[in-house]
């Protein structure tokens, strides 16, 4: 599902002073395509991802998906958050197969296959049976990113998802995803303030300045998959998007 951004601003008041979140945003998404949203912190990034969300309204300007104009969330755009968000009266499986159950696209044996293969490749097998409560702040949000990913929305909003979670299973999310994104052809719009994590993920990463926040640069990532993150290829890109993010403090 194709994203359309046209003209987007937004701004808050706070202590009654107007803070300009984000002036004149324009932004073409294709169906299938998987970007990067890449800036410092305050550029907007978050809000803008919000409101594709229909999670919060603009000031001036529209969004569209490919059913209209985007008024309000949708079953159609799904959205992983920093914070993981898990019901705590399920345990990890219940939690990961409940989309899939509410969907019945498939058997209960298809959808307990799928989370229990999915649950293993980022090493939480022998924690299915455990509750949130009893699980570290990082393997929280590994279930919750898994539960998503298994959802399979045609749009999937996804703010810093990996940021908790170390770097070996960071990596090992991050191939799942493709994996995922390859297979659904989901249109995936991805916060990150991790460079590394943009030229591994993204066929396209915007590059958003700040005050107000706005887009400084729109990038195609040139790099054939899969991606190796010791080739000299893959470090070059790096180093050029470095540069164009200047002296940030990211």
């Amino acid at each position: 599902m194709a994203i359309d951004i046209k003209n987007i601003s937004k701004s808050f008041t706070t202590k009654d002073k107007e803070f300009i979140a984000l002036e004149d945003i324009n932004l073409h998404v294709d169906d299938g395509e998987l970007i990067c949203l890449l800036g410092p912190s305050g550029c907007g990034k978050t809000t803008l991802l919000r409101l594709i969300g229909g999670l919060e309204e603009a000031d001036s300007g529209e969004i569209y998906d490919g059913r209209g104009l985007i008024d309000g969330s949708s079953k159609d755009r799904g959205f992983i958050f920093q914070q993981y968000s898990l019901f705590p009266w399920l345990n990890v499986l219940d939690n990961v197969m409940f989309g899939l159950n509410l969907a019945g696209e498939k058997s209960k044996e298809e959808n307990l296959a799928a989370a229990e293969r999915y649950l293993d490749r980022v090493g939480l097998a022998d924690f299915k049976y455990s509750y949130p409560h009893e699980l570290s702040g990082g393997m929280k949000q590994r279930v919750a990113i898994i539960r998503s990913l298994l959802n399979h929305t045609p749009v999937l909003l996804m703010d810093e998802p990996f940021s908790a979670v170390d770097m070996l299973n960071r990596h090992s999310l991050q191939e799942q995803l493709i994996g995922v994104w390859k297979r659904f052809e989901t249109t995936i719009i991805f916060v990150t303030h991790d460079v590394d994590e943009a030229v591994y993920l993204a066929d396209k990463i915007v590059i958003m300045d700040k005050k107000p926040g706005r887009i400084k640069d729109i990038v195609e990532v040139p790099l054939e998959r899969p991606r190796q993150r010791e080739s000299r290829e893959f470090l070059d890109f790096q180093d050029e998007i470095e540069k164009l993010l200047g002296i940030w403090e990211l």
